[in-house]
């Protein structure tokens, strides 16, 4: 009988979502009768209490488990050696901050499943929270607008119960005519779509809203064709060729810089790929960029955006960059950007968004994981095992081997 573990997440700042809710545990025992324990965990959004009512015991101890599932990166001294986890590990864009980790997860023999890699015959993902990404930090970059200009107030999302309360508030909600572009054709634009759409913004083509004016709040959503184009000039864009040879292709973005209030970035950032705009662009008149949401939240100087300098937090969830310095400042000062970055966005709406998580783990890894670890998903999602990369991610090597 496979045992899972649901772990308690560790990484700070806290963060309260999770991977099965309560209900999602009973329904996994009772359809596949696997056994699942859960960690017990004050910051959770789902309390113990709830995860007994379902009949799912609590347990410090898990190291008796096959599988441990958590959220983000679990710390090192909380793994466990010799053990399968399923977590989100942000290791594979060689990100510095987590080398440590990988190399952790090396020494003690752990076999590593990163969530983001777990993608269907296609190579399209099947598991993940960018949906509610989108959904929140759409919301707050509504939300940072509202504060800098006070012509309009919103409530943070961490302090409603859920997204039907937040819904509720738009109903009253009264919008200034205001200009936001928002890039991106997955999952994070769909929830933002989604937002913007709940909030009553009304959705133009890019056209319209370079070329028309509006009396009420308007959005417009670019494709890689609308902001980059092949270097050589003009041409019919192919987005296979953008893909693999995205150093080849300068930005067109600069006419909705110069033209929207707000700025929503949800893409997957190829670090080959030009950047939308500079820090020298923010110095030119006509730059008309107030507040920036970046949901992709790639750090500069390797990203999208010239002004995420660095993540934001839950708890203080903006900061300023100088229009003609490029440095941080306070926000809300006169001659700054106002810059949104939160890197964990969906803990806003924990209780949605794990419902929203624990379905797809359901539906697409729970069955997998019962088929066995050469299960295809799960074979191309293993980064590490018994010590060494696998062989996709043989590429990690010199990143991970440096010397901390």
């Amino acid at each position: 009988m496979l045992k899972i573990g649901v772990i308690r997440e560790g990484k700070v700042p806290p963060d309260a979502r999770v991977p099965l809710t309560p209900a999602q545990c009973r329904q996994a025992v009772d359809q596949w009768g696997m056994a699942i324990l859960v960690q017990p965990s004050p910051v959770r959004c789902f309390r113990d209490s709830e995860y007994e009512a379902a009949g799912i015991p609590l347990q410090e101890d898990l190291s008796d488990c096959d599988v441990l599932l958590g959220v983000k990166e679990v710390p090192i001294d909380m793994l466990i050696p010799g053990k399968t986890y399923l977590f989100f590990s942000h290791t594979i864009k060689k990100q510095a901050h987590n080398r440590r980790l990988l190399q952790a997860i090396l020494n003690k023999k752990i076999r590593l499943i990163d969530f983001e890699r777990i993608t269907d015959d296609r190579g399209d993902r099947l598991i993940a929270f960018g949906f509610y990404a989108g959904l929140v930090g759409a919301h707050n970059g509504l939300w940072t607008y509202g504060q800098r200009t006070k012509l309009f107030s919103l409530p943070r999302m961490y302090q409603c119960h859920d997204y039907a309360e937040v819904r509720t508030h738009y109903a009253s909600l009264l919008l200034p005519p205001m200009r936001i572009v928002l890039t991106g054709s997955g999952r994070v634009a769909a929830g933002a779509i989604r937002n913007l759409r709940d909030m009553g913004i009304h959705q133009v083509s890019p056209r319209d809203f370079l070329k028309k004016d509006f009396e009420r709040p308007v959005f417009t959503q670019l494709f890689a064709h609308d902001y980059v184009q092949h270097r050589d000039g003009p041409r019919i864009f192919d987005k296979a060729h953008f893909y693999a040879h995205g150093d080849e292709y300068v930005s067109v973005f600069k006419p909705y810089a110069h033209r929207a209030d707000i700025f929503i970035n949800g893409i997957y950032y190829d670090p080959k790929a030009p950047p939308f705009f500079t820090l020298a662009d923010m110095a030119e008149e006509g730059f008309s960029l107030q507040v920036i949401a970046d949901i992709s939240c790639d750090i500069a100087p390797v990203a999208s955006v010239p002004t995420t300098l660095r993540p934001s937090t839950i708890a203080e969830p903006i900061y300023g960059v100088d229009r003609y310095t490029g440095k941080e400042c306070p926000p809300f000062s006169p001659d700054a950007v106002d810059v949104m970055a939160i890197d964990n966005l969906p803990s806003e709406l924990p209780r949605d968004a794990s419902e929203f998580f624990g379905r797809q783990l359901l539906e697409n890894v729970l069955p997998e994981l019962l088929r066995g670890p050469e299960a295809p998903i799960l074979r191309r999602a293993t980064i590490a095992e018994g010590g060494h990369l696998t062989e996709p991610y043989v590429y990690l090597s010199d990143y991970v081997y440096e010397i901390a």
